[in-house]
């Protein structure tokens, strides 16, 4: 099952943290956003391995955007 961590709020993509291939657990930082001069965290609301990435470093994202996509 396929599960996309979207972007909390429009923002800059500052820092990946993970990459495709990585297993990540429910909880676990992601990816961290800049907006406003502030760096926002994502993280992933479930577990599973990044099969895509669709929010690089330096990509500017709209509120909701997916950032990437896991698979359990």
């Amino acid at each position: 099952m396929a599960y996309k961590v979207l972007s909390p709020m429009a923002g800059t993509m500052w820092k990946v943290l993970v990459k495709v291939g990585d297993e990540v657990a429910a909880g676990d930082t992601v990816a961290i956003l800049e907006s406003m001069k502030m760096e926002i965290s994502i993280e992933a609301e479930m577990g599973g391995r990044v099969v895509e990435i669709q929010g690089p470093e330096g990509t500017v994202l709209d509120e909701d955007a997916v950032v990437m996509t896991l698979e359990s």
